[in-house]
């Protein structure tokens, strides 16, 4: 159940304060929502679970800055976000941009997502390479536009078009042959 900003209000405010309880509660409110999205990013649990606790120190950090304008949540979501890109470019685990040049609009026949339980299309994202990966997860999940993921991932709004379309069609590749 989500969180009202009332009672975030409250959380945030106890963790300014240096309260320890307000800090754990702040914790177990957004661990499971964060943590999706480090994994989302990482790929790996144990990768995500260090992004995660570095996530959270930067939150504490940085809960100042926050100004009660707007979503709490959607606060700390960019955060998460920036944070694993920042791993990402930091583990030269940039995404493997195409050159647009080499993209071509292959025509494939239509598939049909909905006999495929969401979960496992998770599983599969995490299987395709870290650039392919990255730009779903901005685009469809986040819901960034490709001119922001362009800038978030320095590449051009085209490039992050082209990636998402090469994403696509091998998710899509990859789901035929397992499901």
């Amino acid at each position: 159940m989500p969180q009202s900003e009332e009672s975030n209000t409250i959380l945030i405010k106890g963790c300014l304060a240096q309260n320890s309880k307000s800090q754990k509660a702040l914790f177990e409110t957004f661990a499971p929502t964060m943590y999706a999205i480090c994994y989302r990013y990482a790929g790996d649990e144990d990768q995500a679970k260090d992004l995660l606790q570095d996530g959270f120190i930067k939150v504490y950090t940085k809960l100042g800055e926050f100004k009660f304008e707007g979503s709490f949540e959607g606060w700390l979501k960019r955060i998460f976000i920036n944070h694993s890109l920042e791993y990402l470019r930091k583990e030269k685990r940039q995404p493997d941009i195409i050159n647009v040049d080499d993209a071509h609009d292959i025509a494939s026949e239509p598939f049909h997502f909905s006999s495929i339980d969401s979960r496992q299309i998770l599983a599969q994202i995490q299987k395709l390479p870290t650039g392919y990966r990255t730009v779903i997860n901005l685009y469809i999940i986040e819901g960034y536009s490709h001119k922001e993921i362009g800038e978030l991932l320095g590449i051009s709004e085209s490039t992050s078009k082209t990636q998402l379309f090469k994403a696509r069609q091998l998710l899509q590749k990859i789901l035929k042959s397992n499901f």
